[in-house]
């Protein structure tokens, strides 16, 4: 039986990588199986896009001719799938915590391939990155005495980079300002058992623009430590790749159009990522590297002749079109004349922004169960988990649906792999956690599932 996939009409149909778009669209009987075998949620993984994505991203460095590091952003996703294929990929790692850094080092990762740029590091942390010569982004004159703390007499020297806070971004409690950056170069001239290797810095937000002020700003300091003798060899911009999730000109439209009645709070949340926004990562790197230094050379071209390698720790733009998460649908209840809330089994701890007081502007997809009446109507309605939290939402917009979705009938969330799925997932209620698998082909040809594990070598083939 081949069942039919039905999109509300709010207007932010995903974009679809065209295998994902034929699994939703030709096996709807297939998805109903493997939610009833793995559970509601359950998350499905592509590894091998994350390596598409990573060969795109290489390929606008390649055109400016610029060395580059490239590490995955390991806190975007818990999947070791999609650590590995990374690895494969010969891509590095970026880990922010000591069970990160163990992820990762399972998976056959060495310290060259690893960056350690998170600002709270333990003990514990450094340790196990000094003991693999890990490269360590630096946040703070007091993480780096505590650093020199735990650096072993007689080791090898530990490469270092310091982390810039941008003279823009003075609220922020991450990285520090110029003057502390100095003091940190001072106090590395003075032991040897550190190896300055340049600058980092990660900027909230997605605009390339910010990114360039503060490469202008970083540049500066570079020239001042090679006046003091050091051999700068990297500055690191940090992520905030944009990906694109729905169609530009559908969500400015809706932007433009939504009102507080849209929402069930009665209240448009004060800000989204840019779902739609206007370039991709691959096009935002090259307005990265072609922005203007301060003499007038393009960020590429002073790259390039000062011999520096541009770091980066992409997750959201590696993940993209990498996992979709499927909800099976537990009832529908009436709320009003024309409201109705729609009951998911699992939980908006795997569909996170309503706990950020934003919203995922992306629609579900319907995958009904069985065929639909034929005299079916469409319903408006609200997406909810199964907790006995009110606020347990998964989606506070108002969705029209074409037809009435029913117990059992599927919900997808398209291009979840970057952050959406397993920030805040939990087993609250006593729950398990949400099932997450590979999708592969059989040796007939066959869509099938094997388990995300460490070591899991079959996550590598793909559809």
């Amino acid at each position: 039986m081949t069942l039919h996939c039905y999109k509300p009409g709010a207007g932010l149909s995903p974009i679809l990588r065209p295998s994902t778009a034929e699994l939703l669209a030709g096996n709807g009987p297939l998805l109903i199986d493997w939610v009833a075998r793995h559970g509601s949620p359950v998350n499905l993984i592509w590894p091998e896009e994350l390596q598409r994505n990573l060969a795109v991203l290489r390929g606008a460095l390649r055109e400016s001719g610029v060395t580059h590091a490239v590490y995955y952003g390991a806190k975007v996703n818990k999947s070791p799938g999609l650590l590995s294929a990374a690895l494969r990929a010969g891509a590095g790692i970026d880990v922010s915590s000591l069970y990160e850094l163990r992820d990762a080092r399972r998976l056959g990762a060495d310290g060259a391939q690893l960056v350690a740029t998170g600002p709270a590091k333990t003990a514990a942390f450094h340790n196990e990155l000094i003991n693999c010569n890990a490269l360590i982004s630096v946040d703070s004159p007091e993480e780096l005495e505590d650093l020199i703390r735990g650096l072993p007499a007689g080791g090898p020297v530990q490469p270092v980079l310091l982390r810039l806070r941008p003279a823009n971004q003075a609220q922020s409690r991450f990285g520090m300002p110029a003057a502390a950056i100095r003091h940190c170069l001072s106090r590395i001239a003075g032991e040897g058992r550190l190896r300055f290797d340049g600058l980092h810095f990660h900027l909230s937000g997605y605009s390339w623009e910010s990114r360039a002020q503060a490469i202008r700003e970083a540049a500066g300091l570079l020239s001042e430590s090679r006046a003091q003798g050091f051999a700068p060899r990297m500055i690191d911009i940090g992520g905030g790749l944009p990906i694109q999730y729905v169609d530009q000109r559908a969500y400015q439209a809706h932007l433009g159009a939504q009102m507080p009645e849209d929402y069930r709070t009665g209240k448009i949340p004060d800000s989204f990522y840019p779902y739609g926004g206007e370039l991709s990562a691959a096009e935002w790197l090259r307005c990265l590297l072609s922005a203007p230094m301060a003499d007038g050379r393009s960020f590429a071209n002073y790259l390039v002749h000062e011999g520096l390698v541009l770091g980066m720790e992409p997750g959201r733009a590696l993940a993209d079109q990498a996992a979709i998460s499927v909800f099976r649908v537990l009832r529908v209840k009436a709320v009003g004349p024309d409201a109705h809330v729609v009951f998911v089994e699992g939980s908006s701890f795997s569909a996170c922004e309503t706990w950020f007081g934003s919203e995922f502007l992306v629609d579900p997809i319907l995958v009904p169960a069985t065929s639909p009446p034929i005299a079916a109507k469409s319903i408006r309605g609200y997406l909810a988990g199964h907790s006995c939290l009110d606020e347990d939402v998964l989606s506070n917009r108002w969705l029209t649906f074409p037809i009435a979705p029913r117990a059992g009938d599927l919900l997808v969330y398209a291009n979840t792999g970057g952050y959406q799925m397993d920030l805040l997932e939990n087993e609250f209620h006593r729950h398990p956690m949400p099932s997450r698998l590979c999708v592969v082909q059989d040796v007939k040809g066959q869509l099938t599932l094997v388990p995300d594990t460490v070591g899991e070598a079959q996550c590598s083939a793909g559809p």
